[in-house]
């Protein structure tokens, strides 16, 4: 009984959160005509999802009160179009450049998203920067996972949700910008795809071994 009379609730709220900027669980509740404790239990969930968060004000006597709005994620469970102006433009560009130009600009791009990367990994032990990474790409809509290499080398990171799987069906190359980025974003270690959404299976995947380590195993053979 339960899930089917929340979804109703979830999709207005965060719509009414979206017209309206910033609003308390009293606004919300009032305007849906639910009890304030069951919208405090609704924004909890959806607080834990990462897509709405609070700031608390006092205004007048008595405690302060939380004011609701969206999280950057929040505005993404919207639809914008940008996915359809990305493929119209690479399709101007893939018809109007050589090949070869369309991929140095996609390389560029890479080079500069990598470097973002970089920054915010800092220089932790490889574990640490692949899992702010898995982080990182999640916020980024992609659906990310990692674990331990089955042949020991490192880590591997799965991608279940690609944030730009439908470009990248009618641009492949897209995907070997993706490979290109994750290898410049780990430039101490040998990063290899090993498994690829648009051949089969559910996931993309990207094996991330330390250079010290596959050399180290190279000279005991």
């Amino acid at each position: 009984m339960g899930a089917p009379s929340q979804a109703p609730t979830r999709e207005a709220t965060l719509t009414l959160l979206l017209r309206q900027g910033e609003i308390d669980a009293a606004g919300l509740a009032s305007q849906l005509s639910i009890s304030v404790q069951a919208m405090r239990r609704h924004l909890r969930t959806l607080e834990d999802e990462g897509l709405v968060e609070s700031t608390a004000v006092t205004v007048g006597p008595g405690r302060p009160s939380n004011l609701w709005r969206l999280t950057s994620r929040g505005h993404q469970h919207f639809p914008d179009g940008s996915e359809t102006f990305a493929l119209g433009l690479l399709d101007s560009l893939a018809q109007s450049l050589p090949p070869e130009m369309l991929g140095a600009l996609l390389k560029q791009q890479a080079h500069e998203k990598a470097s973002q990367y970089r920054q915010h990994l800092g220089d932790a032990p490889l574990e640490q920067r692949v899992r702010a990474l898995v982080d990182l790409r999640s916020r980024e809509g992609y659906v990310s996972d990692m674990a331990p290499a089955e042949d020991g080398r490192g880590w591997c990171i799965s991608e279940f949700h690609c944030s730009v799987q439908r470009i990248a069906e009618e641009f492949p190359a897209i995907c070997d910008q993706e490979l290109q980025l994750i290898r410049l974003t780990f430039p101490d270690c040998q990063v290899e795809r090993v498994h690829w959404r648009l051949e089969s299976g559910h996931s993309c995947g990207f094996q991330i071994s330390p250079l010290d380590r596959l050399a180290e195993t190279e000279t005991l053979s």
